[in-house]
C-alpha cells in the first residue's frame, strides 16, 4: 500500500511501535520460546470439550470481525496519515486469525453460523466509524479492543481454573493476543480517540454490540 511521504513523525512513531510489537511479540513471548502458528498435532482426550469449543469458536469470530473492522476503516482512511498505523494493527489481527483458523481444525471445532453477518457488521462498523474520521475510528478500535482483551482475560481464568498445564499452549496464544489487544486499545487513546464526536455513547453502543456478539458466537 503506498503511504503519503509526508506523513506526519507522529504517525511514523506509532507505525515504529506497532511494528516493534509486531516483531517482539510474535519473535520471543514469555519464556523466549517461539509461538508456534500451526498446531496441528493436539491431544484431545481428557479436555473439557464443550468449554474449549466454545472459546474457540467465539475467538475466531472475534477475530474474524475484528479483521473485518480494520478493511473497513482502511477502506476510507487508508490514505490517510493514520493509515499505516491502522494497517499495522490490521496485519496484527490476520495473524491472530490465521492462528484461529489452525485452532479450529486441531481441535476440530465448527466455526459460529453467524460469519456471514459478522463479515458485513465488522465491514460496516468500521467503515461507518472511519467515516466520523479518524478520532472516531480511533474510538471504535478503543472500544472494540478493550472488549476483546477483557473477554480474554475471562477466559484466561476459565482455563486456569480448568488445567492451566494441560491447556498450557492454548493459555499462551490467548495472553499473548490479550496483550495484542491492549497494545490497540492504548494506540487508538494516543490518537485522540477520546475526542471523538460523542465518544461515551459510541463507546458504549459499539461494546453493547460486541457483548451481543461475543454471547451469540459462543452458542450458534
Amino acid at each position: 500500500m503506498e503511504v503519503a511521504a509526508a506523513a506526519a513523525p507522529a504517525v511514523r512513531c506509532g507505525l515504529r511501535r506497532c511494528r516493534a510489537g509486531l516483531r517482539g511479540r510474535w519473535a520471543s513471548p514469555a519464556g523466549g520460546v517461539p509461538l508456534r502458528l500451526c498446531s496441528t498435532r493436539v491431544t484431545l482426550e481428557g479436555i473439557n470439550k464443550p468449554v474449549i469449543d466454545r472459546i474457540i469458536r467465539v475467538d475466531h469470530a472475534g477475530e474474524y470481525g475484528a479483521n473485518r473492522i480494520y478493511a473497513g476503516q482502511m477502506a476510507v482512511l487508508g490514505r490517510s496519515s493514520v493509515g499505516p498505523v491502522i494497517q499495522q494493527m490490521w496485519n496484527q489481527e490476520k495473524d491472530h486469525l490465521k492462528k484461529f483458523n489452525e485452532l479450529m481444525v486441531a481441535y476440530r471445532v465448527r466455526p459460529t453460523v453467524l460469519l456471514p453477518f459478522w463479515n458485513v457488521a465488522g465491514f460496516v462498523l468500521g467503515a461507518g466509524s472511519a467515516l466520523l474520521g479518524k478520532k472516531g475510528a480511533m474510538a471504535c478500535t478503543v472500544a472494540v479492543e478493550e472488549s476483546i482483551s477483557d473477554h480474554y482475560n475471562s477466559q484466561i481464568r476459565t482455563l486456569i481454573e480448568e488445567d492451566p498445564e494441560k491447556y498450557k499452549e492454548l493459555l499462551q496464544v490467548i495472553k499473548q493476543f490479550r496483550d495484542d489487544e491492549r497494545e490497540h486499545h492504548d494506540i487508538g487513546l494516543e490518537y485522540d480517540a477520546e475526542a471523538a464526536p460523542a465518544y461515551s455513547i459510541l463507546k458504549t453502543a459499539i461494546q453493547l454490540g460486541c457483548k451481543a456478539a461475543i454471547f451469540l458466537s459462543e452458542r450458534i
